[in-house]
């Protein structure tokens, strides 16, 4: 027999055709599996997507509130991330550990609204800027990534600036309400995040764009406080 001749498999060996089909039946079954785990996390984030709307549309209310109103409003709001908080507990069930930046691209939108709405929230309550371990705790998750399943810090500093942008709407309606010194702290407000942001060597592009919009934020509500001096309503 030349070596141009096939030669048959000893007994018990697999040929190499039946090691590649057995190879591909593995990685398929492997497939399905984590086919079925990304349907599951689907299912929950679009869950978390629905109470995080629900509670943006509530939040709206602010923008009507007169400042007495706003207490009670924030008594109302808070309780409805009760939801998103249940709902990212069922998620990190589905999260192997080490398994956090493999799959957090199906979230990171959700957890960056949540991280807007609490951080909203939270100036609203106390006109102060949340932390990161504030708003971790409002949405059940760790602040430090070597401690589990956590909130990412791109997230949520990109929640902070959406709720920057939210102020100069906020601004504006304090004064179609008569509430002429609230631009005034909004416009204090926006400008020590500003120098905190500055603080900060961006590498995100689109965190830096987002940080680059907050200029924007700060002349607008600076020409809302320049009208209300000019007129004298302060």
């Amino acid at each position: 027999m030349t070596d141009f001749q096939t030669q048959e498999s000893p007994a018990g060996e697999c040929s190499s055709s039946e090691q590649v089909i057995n190879l591909f039946s593995g990685l398929q079954e492997l497939f399905d599996r984590e086919q079925v785990r990304k349907e599951k996390i689907r299912t929950v984030v679009n869950e978390i997507e629905q109470s995080t709307r629900n509670i943006h549309t509530a939040i709206q209310a602010a923008h009507q509130c007169t400042l007495k109103d706003v207490p009670a409003l924030c008594l109302k709001i808070r309780p409805m991330f009760a939801d998103p908080k249940r709902q990212i507990q069922t998620l990190k069930e589905l999260i192997p550990k080490d398994s956090y930046y493999r799959f957090n691209d199906q979230w990171k939108h959700s957890f960056q609204r949540l991280c807007f709405l609490s951080s909203f929230l939270v100036y609203l309550e106390t006109e102060k800027l949340a932390t990161k371990l504030e708003v971790a705790t409002m949405l059940g998750v760790e602040a430090k990534e070597d401690d589990g399943f956590h909130l990412d810090l791109d997230d949520f500093l990109i929640g902070l600036l959406f709720m920057t942008n939210e102020l100069p709407r906020l601004a504006v309606n304090s004064v179609i309400l008569e509430d002429y010194q609230r631009p005034l702290a909004i416009s204090t407000f926006l400008s020590d995040v500003t120098a905190g942001f500055r603080l900060l060597n961006l590498k995100n592009d689109f965190l830096r764009k987002k940080f680059d919009s907050l200029k924007y934020d700060v002349k607008k509500v600076e020409e809302v406080v320049y009208d209300v001096s000019i007129r004298k309503f302060k």
